[in-house]
């Protein structure tokens, strides 16, 4: 029975210290002007590949397994045509007016306007599409990867305005 107890206590222990390891290896505080330093790319997994779009990696790897944030930054006056990811996402809206609805072709008549500080989110398989007018959006996009994005009509994707 002693015997018993020292392994459980010495489990436990190798347990707790390797979640606390993990817990401070995922423990990231960034700052605006941190966030405004690190690399950006255009495109990238998970993200419309329109021209002029940037993404920033904030948490984890849109491409690996597990949870990831990214931060898209999209100018003025872009179109993004109706799509579908493979994971369940949410988002929310930091600056600039949004546009973003569900379904399989893009219109500006079903999308809604989110301000600064409006949540959403991207359900997997489920079609959506986001615009924007004449402001420059920022938008925190999370979800568990991999990722992916598909054109619900490629053709009509060129990676333009």
């Amino acid at each position: 029975m002693r015997s018993l107890r020292i392994t459980l206590v010495s489990l436990s222990l190798v347990f707790g210290s390797s979640l606390a390891h993990a817990q401070a290896q995922n423990q990231i505080r960034l700052t605006s002007d941190e966030i405004a330093a690190k690399a950006t790319i255009e495109g990238g997994a998970g993200t419309s590949g329109v021209t002029g779009i940037r993404t920033t990696v904030l948490f984890g790897n849109p491409s690996a397994a597990g949870l990831y944030t990214i931060r898209l930054s999209i100018p003025a006056n872009r179109k993004i045509e109706a799509h579908t990811h493979r994971d369940e996402r949410s988002a929310v809206v930091l600056s600039g007016t949004w546009y973003f609805g569900y379904g399989s072709a893009a219109s500006e008549t079903a999308a809604r306007a989110l301000k600064p500080g409006s949540f959403y989110t991207e359900p997997a398989g489920v079609a959506h599409f986001a615009l924007t007018k004449d402001e420059p959006v920022v938008v925190y996009i999370t979800g568990y990867g991999p990722t992916d994005t598909k054109y619900v009509e490629p053709a009509n994707h060129s990676g333009g305005k």
